[in-house]
């Protein structure tokens, strides 16, 4: 039975309230990984001084504070999230920061007086149950001169992080992903990103492939990161696991891990990252 999209949207949202504080610390605040695209990002989408930004789906603002460097005294950044959590964080964050403002507003539904000369939103896109709807959104408070800025990760084979966890623990837990639930490569090779972008109506689409390194340190500092980081509803799944199913999935996903280590026995990653820039 696939969930419904405010199923979806009421779920997501209270696992992101609980994951915000873990996830700043781990990967936002740093710029390790995936998040030195960051400033890629900031790069590409050519930001001048003075200008009217928004950040959707700014999660704690670490795209937002990049941007506010950028625009100076006379330009601000609205970073936008539906996460209460993860809006005080960035709020916290940034308090020093007199350009930026952060509100709690859906991707899909936000609405804003002013129109922005650019639109960013890194790491997000596949979260949202209807991409299009969102896209159209930006695209209406996007000024026509504009620029939109988009990051999301590459697909699962080129981001082994996720896939190696993944295709091991979904042989023992078949909805570890419920069904109807978007997938964090959804939009991980750069056709089905331009195809979704361009259908409602950017132009000038480009996609850059970027590949990062990321060591999360040797097995078990992976292995149990997963355990300490991972968010509630799975964890929960992963106790129901007989500890033999345990031992034998934790031993799936070290194999899995072989060819990404080195002789000092310390992983390291490759991490596929698409960035698109489009025009109104």
């Amino acid at each position: 039975m696939k969930v419904k999209p405010s199923e979806y949207k009421k779920r997501n949202m209270t696992i992101w309230n609980e994951v915000a504080p873990r996830y700043h610390k781990r990967w936002a605040s740093s710029n390790q990984g995936p998040f030195q695209s960051t400033k890629k990002l900031v790069e590409l989408v050519n930001v001048k001084k003075g200008n009217k930004i928004l950040d959707v789906a700014c999660g704690t603002g670490v795209v937002t504070k990049k941007l506010g460097e950028k625009v100076g005294k006379i330009g601000y950044v609205i970073g936008a999230d539906t996460s209460v959590t993860a809006i005080k964080i960035a709020k916290k964050w940034n308090d020093k920061s007199s350009n930026l403002l952060f509100v709690n507003a859906d991707a899909e539904n936000f609405s804003f007086k002013e129109k922005f000369d650019i639109i960013t939103c890194q790491y997000a896109l596949f979260f949202f149950p209807n991409a299009v709807k969102a896209l159209k959104n930006m695209r209406k408070y996007l000024d026509e001169s504009g620029t939109l800025g988009i990051s999301v990760h590459g697909h699962k084979d080129r981001v082994p992080f996720f896939g190696n966890i993944l295709d091991a623990v979904t042989q023992f837990i078949p909805d570890y992903i419920p069904p109807g639930t978007p997938s964090l490569d959804r939009y991980g090779t750069k056709k089905s990103l331009r195809d979704e972008v361009k259908k409602v109506g950017f132009s000038k689409i480009s996609v850059k492939d970027f590949v990062f390194k990321y060591s999360p340190g040797n097995f078990d500092d992976y292995w149990g990161d997963y355990l300490r980081y991972v968010a509630k509803p799975i964890k929960e799944k992963l106790n129901l696991l007989e500890r033999s199913q345990r031992k034998e999935l934790k031993e799936m996903v070290k194999e899995n891990t072989k060819q990404y280590t080195k002789r000092n026995g310390i992983i390291e990653f490759p991490w596929e990252v698409l960035i698109l820039t489009a025009k109104y």
